[in-house]
């Protein structure tokens, strides 16, 4: 069973637009997954898809019944952050408010530790 964790955060405004994306999607589970890939300009790069399966080991959490999915080596470099969504004249996208990182690039997808 997956773990259950408050180490990492979805915003309501987050969890909003999963479920929306969700909905669209036709699939079931509103779950966002987010995982850490090693490249970008900084570093580390944040990754975003619809969470189809929870693995065991996944740490999960929840807002508003929509899950946050994170794998357990990307937790290493997210714990303590909040996933938020921000609609902005500049675009709407997923935002990752990371403690953790040392630095970031200006796009807001890549960061260091």
């Amino acid at each position: 069973m997956a773990t259950q964790l408050s180490d990492i955060a979805l915003s309501p405004a987050a969890a909003a637009r999963v479920r929306w994306i969700a909905e669209r999607k036709g699939a079931d589970l509103p779950a966002l997954r987010l995982a850490v890939d090693g490249g970008g300009c900084s570093g580390f790069t944040y990754r975003f898809d619809l969470a189809e399966t929870i693995d065991a080991d996944d740490i999960v959490t929840e807002t508003d019944g929509v899950k946050l999915v994170v794998d357990p080596v990307s937790m290493d470099l997210v714990r303590g952050c909040t996933v938020d969504f921000v609609d902005s004249l500049g675009g709407s996208s997923f935002k990752v408010e990371n403690p953790n990182a040392a630095s970031g690039c200006g796009c807001g997808s890549s960061f260091s530790i």
